[in-house]
């Protein structure tokens, strides 16, 4: 449960930072030092809550000099995120990634909390019971995509 609360204080913490810029850049070592934490659970938290699906780019440099750049990026002003976030969803997608995704297009103002709330009920499980989970996430990853793919060519 401590680490569980750990991540979202590291979480909050580097949201918090990223508050005045779009861009951070971080020494692992140090953040974790910060938080009294062996460096892998900063690399948990920004593997589980800094990803392309929740807006955000994230790079790193290993070495002496090594840092991680964390981006929080605007999605329509850079249609490649789009192509990103179709990458991720692949052929298949969880209702949870597929919520996440949308709760991000409502962050950067691409969709509304109306239209959210369509699509939100257009992918859940209750609407896709087909009883195949696999084939729930095919569905659901293939509405998902034509989604992203007409908010290309709309906006």
């Amino acid at each position: 449960m401590r680490s569980r609360n750990i991540s979202n204080l590291i979480e909050h913490y580097l949201k918090k930072i990223m508050a005045d810029d779009d861009q951070i850049e971080i020494r692992r070592s140090s953040i974790a030092h910060l938080f009294n934490v062996v460096p892998s659970q900063i690399n948990y938290v920004i593997r589980t809550r800094f990803t392309i699906p929740n807006g955000y780019l994230v790079e790193s440099k290993r070495g002496g000099g090594g840092y991680i750049r964390i981006e929080h990026v605007k999605l329509l002003d850079n249609l490649g995120i789009l192509d990103l976030l179709t990458q991720v969803i692949g052929t298949h997608l969880s209702e949870k990634k597929g919520v996440s995704i949308v709760h991000t297009l409502v962050r950067h103002d691409i969709l509304s909390h109306k239209e959210a709330n369509i699509v939100i009920a257009s992918i859940s499980k209750r609407t896709l019971c087909i009883g195949n989970t696999a084939l729930e996430n095919e569905i659901r990853a293939r509405i998902l995509i034509s989604i992203l793919n007409h908010l290309r060519y709309e906006s």
